[in-house]
């Protein structure tokens, strides 16, 4: 454990990509291969569930501690972390441990999961006795889960590679699952993310994925398309769907269903087993999981939309189509799926791309291939929950980006432009090809700041994050008030973010917790990439990845928007 600490606070104390690179193979090339195998894992993002219950560990930390609790919260809130502030206010221990991160997760941490109360009081202060104040903290991250440090799963792939002197892409394709709640790190499974390469590697997988090819986002004016990507007829063009994107996996008689986060998620997708039947053995697809029903009065009001798209159906029948992302998270957030979710949100494939065929990689195969060999996989299966995605022609790249603006009435996010002739790559690179993806730009309103929270992090000292709110009747109402119906801590510059911590200490008029209420004054441009009726919320409206646009300086807190503005913008 000490020395996986000091590996955290080496990468802790750097920006450079360049010394963390450097750290982490000073870390790799003396870690005993079950040390190794752990570190890879919460590197890479690896994140098993909270060990200890958090009211657990701070009625801890107060009896050791001494601290009366409001004393204990001033602190939390001052350092913004639970587990640095523990490990700031616990006894400090008089000798450390030796013994390694495998053997503290294996035989000490991992065991605490579901121990009763009486258990975890005689164990945890025990364990915190055998660690130094950095050790500790990093055991604390551990248990509740909240392990994060500045290091991608690129860097990650990099220094295995670098290390075990392969091609960093292989050390990619193995990694891929490697972080799933359901794997378990071993001394063996390092030891074959860097082992040499050999010729039956591939047909060793199992129902391992592949490395998801990702896209840069294209923001230049339309005008410009043709100078940048040459003529649209070279280019593949798909709706961007606002699903879950999967890979389906079928081998040795076995269906495996992946997301793009490399979880697991063959178990939430039930109506979907039925492909183990349909595809044969070495296939792989990708594509987007999304609801698909057909639209109701009352999905209606959730925001739902008919989207034109081949389906089967009967006719005189309501045509099944794609449904918002928002009734597909009221069936991703539930522990367990009844026949009713399943009945009233049912999902589908959505495939655009074809990655493995007769156990075969077709990653480096030119894209229009991929596409047409999918095609015949696909009407070969004649499965009700696989379809391709539809294909978008236009003359030019004007003429695309017209129906582009029919994107916000269709519910999708804007388009996808696919090389006719690009391999499939690993992660966001363009050594391969390159995929793009033609956003809409975001909503927008102008909303008033009501409530502050501190941060996290190098901005625990700082009221970060936001609620804002929207006026419910129009400005020559007398008795209208600010209603909430969004938060956002990103968007600004450090420099504006200090301005407005300074602002929101001033003017605060009451406090909840760690909540500021402050007086209002400061509006802000937001930006959101959805909007939904939502009946969990005061305003009876829902946002997706709301972000400060920028600090509306010119603008009085009176002439914010209001409910009604919101109201347009779901029309």
């Amino acid at each position: 454990m000490k020395a996986f600490a000091e590996l955290y606070s080496d990468l802790d104390a750097t920006t450079s990509s360049n010394a963390k690179l450097a750290a982490m193979q000073g870390y790799f090339s003396k870690a005993a291969p079950e040390d190794a195998a752990w570190a890879v894992y919460f590197l890479a993002g690896g994140r098993p569930r909270q060990l200890v219950p958090t009211r657990m560990l701070r009625e801890q930390a107060l009896l050791l501690s001494g601290l009366p609790e409001w004393l204990f919260e001033e602190s939390y809130q001052a350092v913004g972390d639970l587990a640095e502030t523990l490990s700031l206010l616990l006894p400090k221990a008089e000798h450390s441990s030796e013994e390694g991160l495998a053997s503290w997760m294996e035989n000490h941490l991992l065991p605490l999961r579901g121990l009763p109360p009486e258990e975890l009081l005689e164990r945890l202060p025990t364990f915190w006795s055998q660690l130094d104040p950095q050790s500790l903290m990093v055991c604390l991250k551990l248990i509740t889960g909240s392990f994060r440090v500045g290091v991608s799963k690129l860097l990650v792939t990099r220094a295995l590679a670098a290390l075990a002197d392969i091609d960093s892409k292989r050390v990619a394709q193995r990694l891929v699952g490697y972080t799933d709640l359901s794997h378990r790190p071993s001394a063996e499974g390092y030891l074959k993310l860097i082992a040499e390469e050999s010729a039956d590697e591939h047909a060793q997988r199992g129902g391992q994925p592949y490395p998801f090819f990702l896209a840069h986002a294209l923001q230049q004016p339309v005008d410009q398309f043709e100078n940048l990507l040459g003529a649209a007829e070279n280019w593949q063009v798909e709706w961007k769907w606002d699903g879950i994107r999967a890979q389906v996996v079928k081998r040795e008689g076995r269906l495996w269903i992946w997301s793009r986060g490399e979880e697991l998620v063959t178990d939430r997708f039930p109506e979907l087993h039925s492909l183990t039947q349909c595809l044969p053995d070495g296939t792989v697809i990708d594509g987007e999981i999304v609801v698909w029903k057909a639209a109701t009065p009352e999905n209606a009001e959730e925001g739902a939309f008919a989207l034109d798209t081949p389906a089967p159906g009967t006719p005189g029948e309501a045509t099944p189509s794609v449904q918002p992302f928002a009734l597909l998270q009221q069936r991703i957030g539930r522990k367990t799926l009844g026949k009713k979710i399943l009945e009233d949100v049912p999902v589908v494939v959505l495939a655009y791309d074809l990655l493995e065929w007769e156990g075969h990689d077709w990653r480096s195969r030119p894209q229009h291939e991929r596409r047409t060999q999918m095609e015949k996989v696909i009407a070969n299966a004649q499965s009700p929950v696989l379809m391709p995605s539809p294909l978008l022609t236009g003359e030019d790249w004007l003429d695309l980006g017209r129906q582009r603006e029919a994107s916000r009435s269709l519910g999708v996010e804007g388009m996808m432009l696919k090389a006719r002739d690009s391999m499939y790559g690993v992660g966001r690179t363009k050594d391969m090809g390159v995929w793009w993806k033609w956003k809409m730009d975001p909503f927008s309103v102008d909303a008033v700041l009501i409530y502050a929270q501190r941060g996290h992090g190098r901005r625990a000292s700082l009221y970060s994050d936001y609620t804002f709110a929207v006026w419910d009747g129009p400005p020559e109402s007398s008795e209208r008030t600010l209603v909430p119906f969004a938060k956002a801590y990103s968007g600004l510059t450090d420099e504006e973010m200090r301005k407005v911590d300074a602002i929101i200490r001033k003017t605060t008029v009451d406090k909840f917790g760690p909540v500021r209420s402050v007086t209002p004054t400061l509006v802000f441009e937001l930006g959101f990439e959805g909007i939904a009726l939502s009946k969990r919320h005061k305003s009876g409206i829902a946002v997706r990845f709301p972000r400060m646009l920028r600090w509306r300086l010119d603008k009085p807190v009176a002439e914010a928007d209001s409910l009604a503005t919101l109201q347009d913008l779901l029309a």
